[in-house]
């Protein structure tokens, strides 16, 4: 069934709606995160190297990313439902290839695709923004990224229990059996959208970067996003590979780091709250200090299992904090194309979280744990840099 609804910008959430958009970010988070925890046993599997089996990682974010610059803008283009259904339908053909990649280049094929099709999460971010009254922007934003933030959650811990007990290609099998059975509720539910834009395909593109150019608090914004995405891809690149080193856990272990590593969901929806009263940049300020503490405590990694629960409880906290005010902040900027906005936001954290991971496995391969600490400390120090040399009146 077609619904023949659409939605009034700025005329509040609708229960229902929110909900189901909160379910389909549930489902399609899990596509690039159930590889945290299973690294090991997939570069066991495929009698691969930890630089080699890297490239999971960093082909899901880099595909992530690839998808919001070229999928993403055409939100304000065409029916962002059709879009999201076209992509849900090849985010499920991918995930069935991951299931049954017979090699580890076709695991990382199939994992560029995955990564390129969640991009739909920016494309529902914008349905939040659209449909929430100002004043409740910052809540609804954080409500959406905590549903995110579970599904990362739950695909971290499902993704480490599985590898151990049942080998690694069942998290991909369940991932595809969600997709399958979230499709009808989208297709039945989901409403239509006006286009904002009428400009043709390249132009549309080329105005992203119009935007980057002339929009400051944009660009200052995305920058220090892309430069906390760098700390967040590096950590759960290595995590696995670094527990397994350090203190000899497997895939079940490293999977349920992503518990304390979800202390992100309780700071979501307060981040959002404080961001409505009193603006982004106390906010940011105080996520990107968390940040940098949690890579100064992960840097004692290799005394304690303890050490690394800290860390990670430090650095989810630090960035659901700023991620939820730069994204509300962007998606206030320009009302009229929030499509385009959430893209550049979009692109710059993923390809934050591509260029962390990259380096960090490599890092992590050919001088160890401490360089990838170092990386990291540097960028969240350049992001806090930033940060803070901006006009006031740019941040709140």
């Amino acid at each position: 069934m077609t619904p023949s609804h659409s939605l009034a910008p700025g005329a509040g959430s609708p229960p229902a709606l929110i909900v189901l958009l909160a379910l389909a970010a549930f489902v399609i988070a899990g596509g690039i995160h159930y590889q945290s925890p299973m690294l090991v046993a997939i570069a066991t599997a495929f009698q691969a190297d930890a630089a080699t089996v890297g490239w999971v990682p960093t082909l899901s974010f880099a595909g992530m990313l690839v998808g919001t610059i070229l999928l993403v803008p055409l939100g304000d283009r065409v029916d962002k439902r059709s879009l999201l259904l076209c992509q849900l339908g090849v985010l499920g053909v991918a995930q069935a290839v991951m299931a049954t990649a017979p090699s580890i280049w076709v695991l990382v094929a199939a994992s560029f695709i995955t990564g390129a099709c969640s991009s739909m999460a920016q494309l529902m971010i914008a349905i939040v923004a659209d449909i929430a009254r100002p004043a409740e922007r910052g809540r609804a934003v954080g409500t959406q990224l905590s549903a995110l933030f579970v599904g990362i959650l739950f695909a971290r811990i499902v993704g480490g229990l599985i590898a151990e007990h049942f080998g690694w290609r069942f998290s991909y099998v369940l991932s595809t059996a969600m997709i399958v059975a979230l499709a009808p509720l989208l297709i039945a539910r989901l409403p239509h959208s006006h286009p904002t834009s009428s400009a043709p395909y390249r132009a549309l593109l080329w105005s992203v970067m119009q935007l980057l150019r002339t929009h400051a608090d944009i660009r200052r914004t995305v920058s220090v996003q892309f430069l906390l995405g760098i700390c967040y891809g590096a950590f759960w690149a290595t995590v696995a590979p670094m527990l397994a080193a350090f203190h000899r856990l497997g895939p079940t272990e490293a999977g349920l780091i992503g518990i304390p590593g979800a202390a992100g969901l309780l700071i979501a929806r307060p981040a959002g709250r404080w961001m409505d009263r009193s603006g982004a940049r106390l906010v940011v300020v105080t996520g990107i200090g968390c940040l940098f503490a949690a890579w100064m405590t992960l840097g004692l990694s290799a005394w304690s299992v303890v050490v690394v629960i800290v860390g990670a409880v430090l650095l989810d906290c630090g960035l659901r904090a700023s991620m939820v005010a730069n994204q509300t902040l962007v998606n206030s900027a320009v009302p009229e194309a929030r499509s385009r906005a959430n893209t550049l936001f979009g692109a710059h954290v993923w390809s934050g979280n591509a260029m962390g991971a990259f380096l960090a496995s490599s890092a992590f391969a050919r001088f160890g744990w401490l360089a990838v600490c170092a990386i990291c400390m540097l960028a969240a120090g350049l992001a806090l840099g930033m940060h803070l040399n901006a006009p006031r009146k740019a941040s709140v």
